[in-house]
């Protein structure tokens, strides 16, 4: 059966809706339950969900906005069902987030961030330019500031190691890109190494950041199977 996939306003979700939601993930961390979803209602713009027929398959939360001028697609929290499709989910609920960032910000450059909990999830970020953190990069100055831009905008102001790139938690629910499968390739060792020592129960996050090159959102190649540097 194929996929659907569609952006609506956060607003517009219902509370059965987001039942279903948190049903994706209920028995595994990160466990997004309803009353951290419905929060999210308040803090991201758009809520962007991929079916397959009647089946809820994945969700993203995201906004788009300038920070500090630079058009930035911000993805607060997603989750994707862990089936043999999960890395098909995962693409098609980027590319139409991807699609909604090139309708706001023609001709530009996009920055786009999140907060990660496994190395499985760095996938998401598949065909972006300069991705950081990534393996045997040494960050620098501006890619350290971006950091910590990020991090304050996700609430964590002072919590994130700027050269690791590790936020850290504080025993409270924390959103993220959740993302794995029977299916789902098994990262590098050098990306798994961008997680040691997080404690994803107590909150801990990898904050990671890349472009959307403006030809890319154009052309539509951000399918691209690698990420680049």
């Amino acid at each position: 059966m194929p996929f659907e996939v569609g952006t609506n306003d956060c607003t517009s979700l219902s509370d059965a809706e987001l039942a279903e939601m948190a049903d994706l993930c209920v028995d595994r961390e990160p466990s997004f339950d309803i009353g951290f979803l419905s929060k999210q209602c308040e803090e991201w713009v758009l809520i962007t969900r991929v079916r397959e027929g009647a089946k809820l398959r994945g969700y993203s939360f995201c906004t788009l906005e300038r920070i500090g001028g630079t058009p930035s697609l911000l993805v607060g929290l997603a989750s994707i069902d862990r089936t043999a499709k999960a890395d098909q989910a995962m693409r098609m609920v980027m590319a139409d987030q991807y699609r909604r960032a090139l309708l706001a910000f023609p001709d530009e450059d996009v920055l786009v961030g999140t907060r990660l909990a496994a190395p499985e999830a760095y996938q998401a970020f598949a065909g972006l330019d300069a991705v950081v953190p990534g393996p045997g990069h040494k960050a620098s100055g501006e890619e350290r500031a971006w950091g910590r831009r990020l991090a304050k905008r996700f609430g964590a102001e002072g919590r994130i190691d700027d050269r690791s790139f590790q936020m850290a938690g504080e025993s409270t629910p924390v959103g993220a890109l959740d993302f794995g499968g029977p299916k789902a390739k098994a990262p590098e060792a050098e990306v798994a190494a961008l997680f040691e020592g997080m404690d994803v129960e107590r909150g801990d996050r990898l904050v990671v950041f890349g472009w959307a090159m403006a030809e890319d959102l154009a052309s539509g190649r951000l399918a691209s199977p690698r990420v680049r540097r």
